[in-house]
């Protein structure tokens, strides 16, 4: 007659807990593998876009291109590195090591902002053409054009619309137009100044905008 062996209570228990740490420790090199491949896989495919776009922009060229191939050569190197630093084996396909657990890809690998040409700049309102292409009327009753470029202020005399200057006799009649109201003033030469024309404030309510004492755009043409 034969003997079945039989285990002990402690014995069924080393066994169980011996299964369970080797299931535990498989259960733990697979997660850190497949986060190692999705490291991995995230840094590749960058890298490929990357590499892609510059042989797109080599393929076919523009002014920014050079530009853009830097950029993302630089990005490229920081794409490496960090494949580097996480384990990831690039050669001959990719063969991914586990990388500890806390790396994490990169949330998007994007190429530094590229650089654009700057943009014309409108050239100030005060060197806008003047004259008669901006005011209208029959050239026939328009003067000389003097003093081109030049600013009309206010003189601060009182009495009738008159103008002073340092350009003309006194007696000059001149024909003051704001380009900015299309108003306009003919007065003479009543005293001397230090500018081409100075209105003074019955003239120069005439052809003034609210609040403001200097015209900046102003077309000054003497008469007859």
């Amino acid at each position: 007659m034969s003997r079945k062996k039989t285990l002990t209570t402690k014995k069924k228990i080393a066994l169980l807990v011996g299964t369970a740490v080797a299931i535990g420790g498989t259960a733990v090199v697979m997660t850190g593998t497949s986060q190692a491949s999705g490291v991995c896989d995230g840094l590749t495919t960058a890298l490929q876009n990357n590499e892609q776009f510059i042989a797109g922009q080599r393929a076919e060229p523009d002014a920014q291109s050079e530009a853009r191939i830097a950029n993302r050569q630089a990005v490229i190197e920081q794409i490496k590195r960090m494949q580097a630093a996480s384990g990831c084996q690039v050669a001959g396909g990719g063969d991914v090591a586990a990388p500890p657990a806390q790396v994490q890809p990169p949330a998007d690998v994007q190429p530094p902002a590229e650089a654009q040409p700057p943009a014309a700049d409108a050239p100030p309102a005060e060197e806008q053409p003047s004259g008669a292409d901006q005011v209208g009327g029959d050239r026939a009753n328009v003067g000389d054009v003097v003093c081109a470029g030049s600013t009309v202020t206010l003189s601060g005399e009182g009495g009738a619309p008159a103008a002073s200057s340092n350009q003309f006799p006194i007696g000059t009649t001149l024909k003051v137009t704001n380009l900015d109201n299309q108003k306009s003033t003919t007065v003479k030469v009543a005293s001397t100044s230090g500018s081409c024309a100075l209105l003074n404030n019955a003239a120069f309510e005439q052809v003034r905008e609210p609040g403001k004492f200097l015209i900046r755009k102003a077309r000054i043409e003497r008469i007859g």
